[in-house]
């Protein structure tokens, strides 16, 4: 399933050319600052970031009566209950974690609690059924009931002679587009993998120890201090565990390390693609009429409060197959992230683009009418 080294440039430019121009990363000019262009130009510069639904950007865009009187009826009927349904199924989660990890000592690695990631037998397997049943019902309850899944995991095993070892080797990591939060209930309501998350994350009630029971990695995203080699390290020993070990979680990363609306594909980091090891690409696309799921301009609260007045919800999600990494790419994890970045691109009609979390900070504060020197110098990881 690799993309051989020397073909990947020539033969995947030229396709996805043919989607779309790759999306060039915009110079902030000191002439005409930001915060004082049009919305239009703003949109056209930060694309990756622009909403186009109907609530326009940050959620704040004139509505129409008829969607305002929608929005009001279920803000009044819809919301309660969600909130009331999802805080139930949030709970049962937490008591089915709560009575998985009695009498077991949460591990810690390196300073920083791994949690219960190496749970075994009964518990782990009631924490991943239960996990899974139940990310799906809060997926019912966010309004998407009904998700299209295309499973394109096995296309090669015919008209190709895989080898033996690449039918047996079992992926290290998942690596999926990130358009929304919603993203990671999906993967857990799939497969229950583990993922990086906040180190406030494991801090919260209820979702604290959920996020330990599943095996999360926890990271201090602003800060630049030793721990980032050994954030690292431990990424990729769980990969290549999750990889030679059946009964290990598969890390679940999203390379991009932002949401964007869904339409485009960020620049991949590589942290991925260090255990040289097999990775599955997911692609989730979120189809909508008036309201994107994708969560890209609009701070948290609004956006999950308009999900929630949503009378239904839209996910489609194509699975490909494992990407087997040759041995140039292997050696060169800039490469490997190269090349399945550009075959997601392809399969999922994706459009490139050179931005990332940088811009993204400098758009949402044009947006707010802030100044830019400041959101010009916060660099993501």
């Amino acid at each position: 399933m690799a993309v051989d080294a020397a073909t990947a440039p020539s033969e995947l430019g030229s396709s996805i050319r043919g989607e779309g121009e790759v999306a060039a990363k915009p110079r902030p000019s000191a002439a005409a600052p930001a915060a004082q262009e049009s919305l239009a130009e703003l949109d056209r510069r930060y694309a990756p970031y622009a909403r186009r639904d109907a609530y326009g950007p940050m959620g704040r865009g004139p509505l129409g009566a008829a969607e305002a009187a929608r929005t009001a009826v279920a803000a009044a009927v819809l919301l309660p209950l969600r909130v009331v349904a999802g805080v139930l199924v949030l709970v049962a989660y937490y008591l089915v974690c709560r009575v998985c990890t009695l009498w077991v000592e949460e591990e810690r690695a390196g300073g920083e609690g791994e949690g219960y990631a190496r749970l075994q037998g009964w518990r782990r397997a009631c924490v991943v059924r239960c996990g899974r049943a139940l990310s799906r019902a809060m997926l019912f309850v966010f309004g998407f009931y009904w998700i299209r899944e295309h499973d394109r995991r096995f296309r090669d095993a015919e008209g190709k002679d895989l080898g033996q070892s690449e039918l047996l080797e079992r992926p290290g990591a998942i690596v999926s587009n990130h358009v929304s939060y919603v993203d990671i209930l999906y993967h857990m309501s799939s497969s229950l993998p583990s993922f990086v998350a906040k180190r406030s994350v494991a801090r919260l009630p209820l979702v604290g120890l959920i996020s330990k029971c599943i095996g999360c990695i926890f990271v201090q995203r602003e800060s630049k201090t030793s721990d980032f080699k050994g954030v690292s390290g431990a990424v990729t020993e769980r990969i290549q565990r999750a990889h030679q070990q059946k009964n290990s979680p598969m890390m679940l990363l999203f390379p991009e390390g932002t949401t964007t609306n869904g339409d485009y594909l960020l620049p991949f980091k590589t942290g991925a693609f260090l255990a040289r090891a097999p990775v599955q690409p997911v692609i989730l696309r979120y189809p909508y009429k008036r309201f994107s799921p994708a969560w890209d301009s609009m701070d948290g609260a609004r956006h999950v409060f308009l999900l929630l007045c949503q009378f239904v919800n839209h996910l489609e999600v194509v699975h490909l197959p494992v990407y087997y990494p040759s041995e140039q790419e292997k050696d060169d994890p800039k490469l490997y992230a190269d090349n399945v970045r550009k075959l997601m691109a392809v399969e999922g009609s994706l459009i490139l683009s050179d931005l990332g979390l940088a811009e993204k900070r400098v758009y949402h504060a044009a947006l707010n009418g802030n100044s830019l020197p400041r959101a010009l110098h916060q660099k993501g990881d």
